[in-house]
């Protein structure tokens, strides 16, 4: 079985001056996530300083994936039956004044605070993810996907880095509650930029959503696609594994390392930003440069994410013995290499294989199961960092788990798996 015959793909530059609405879309990406890091930053330093326990910061890692795990199977369905522009613009402009009331967390008696606005923000970010992301191939043509994706997780793996390292400073030299009011207005900003995308999807008589049954009844028709197509249920566990492994789950024991390890700044929030900045290059650079080898061909891109896994449990192997603060640094750097391996070519075939009338809703259930097995592995690993396990033991374990992933999927392309994706993209 032989890829059939596609353009060359479009070069970056020239995608986003090309194409207006991925433009602004773009342009907005970079001002709201720079302000979501700014605020996990200082979420972070607030739990950590006024509690002090790995269990409570395991809490508020466990919350922030919890709350789009509920509110994905909803985002899937509203993304495919109403205007995706519509919803980012709106999703976008609600999580402004919910950040803003983070000013209110004061003391530990407000804990209970910080969690509930986690979870509301996170909550309507989880409508937001899947509408944003099933709108790319909706602006871009289809040998555009693959540029448009790199340049959307390369995009928010910069402003990790740089929202990191900027919250990190903020937060651990001028203060935390400054964090918030940056990322308050930066979500009002991004809304500038994505109220001029003039996409519109044309109106369905069955658009209108009235009750929860019908909502259930549309997203049980997404899972009933995923089953007819066996192979989205061997591609949905990729974000899984990358949240329990290498992404959220592991940003808890960044924050131990941090606070109790390498400390910089008030309650380590300096070195915390740059261990999130390193793992933001790593986020952006490895995808890139793996690319630019792969050139979208699914063969190579297949058995890029494989090498994904490779180079995150070895960056996690790095990082476990706590050696120092620089092979730390590296090692959340290849811990970022691997993350946004997985994470973008995984999603790269998720848009290029599945058609728009359910691609809301199929991203939508990929994302939020990966919400719920980092919402559980936050917890648990935030209790491992209190137990005899320590943050060592704890960093050790995830780098062997990291290898399991890689030869499950591997062993699937062996077995023939490589030529049913093969088969897909000529259909679709």
């Amino acid at each position: 079985m032989t890829e059939r015959a596609v353009p060359a793909p479009i070069g970056y530059l020239a995608l986003i001056r090309a194409y207006r609405d991925f433009r602004f879309l773009w342009l907005g990406q970079i001002v709201s996530n720079l302000g979501d890091w700014f605020n996990l930053i200082a979420s972070a330093s607030l739990i950590t300083t006024f509690t002090e326990s790995g269990l409570a910061v395991g809490g508020l890692f466990m919350i922030r994936t919890l709350a789009p795990f509920l509110a994905s199977p909803i985002g899937g369905v509203i993304a495919d039956r109403y205007n995706r522009r519509n919803v980012i613009l709106i999703t976008n402009f609600l999580r402004a004044p919910v950040v803003l009331a983070f000013l209110w967390v004061r003391d530990a008696g407000d804990i209970w605070l910080l969690y509930g606005l986690t979870a509301l923000q996170l909550f309507i970010s989880g409508i937001f993810f899947p509408a944003r992301t099933a709108l790319l191939p909706d602006i871009v043509p289809k040998h555009g996907i693959g540029t448009a994706n790199v340049i959307t997780g390369a995009t928010f793996s910069a402003m990790l880095a740089i929202g990191s390292a900027l919250g990190g400073f903020v937060s651990g030299s001028i203060g935390i509650y400054p964090a918030f009011v940056i990322n308050g207005l930066t979500y009002l900003i991004a809304a500038i930029f994505l109220v001029q995308i003039r996409f519109h999807r044309p109106s369905s008589p069955n658009e209108d959503l009235r009750t929860l049954k019908q909502v259930l009844r549309e997203y049980l028709d997404g899972l009933r696609y995923m089953n007819h197509h066996r192979y989205l249920l061997v591609i949905a566990p990729h974000k899984a594994f990358i949240g329990l492994l290498l992404g959220s789950t592991f940003e808890v024991v960044q924050v131990a390392i941090a606070e109790k390890v390498f400390t910089i700044g008030e309650s380590g929030g300096i070195s915390l930003g740059l261990m999130f900045a390193f793992t933001g290059v790593g986020l952006a650079l490895g995808p890139l440069l793996i690319r630019q080898v792969i050139k979208d061909r699914i063969p190579q891109l297949v058995w890029a994410i494989t090498l994904g896994y490779l180079i995150g449990s070895l960056g996690l192997a790095l990082t476990a013995p706590l050696l120092s603060f620089g092979s730390a640094l590296i090692g959340t750097f290849l811990r970022g290499i691997g993350n946004g391996v997985v994470w973008m070519f995984s999603t790269q075939l998720v848009l290029q294989l599945v058609p728009t009338h359910v691609r809301g809703r199929v991203v939508a259930t990929e994302f939020a199961f990966s919400m719920l097995v980092s919402a559980a592995g936050a917890a648990i690993v935030g209790s491992g960092l209190d137990s005899p396990l320590g943050i060592s033991g704890v960093a050790w374990i995830m780098a062997g788990l990291t290898l399991l992933p890689a030869i499950l999927w591997s062993l699937w392309l062996i077995a023939g798996g490589s030529n049913k994706l093969l088969r897909q993209n000529a259909v679709v």
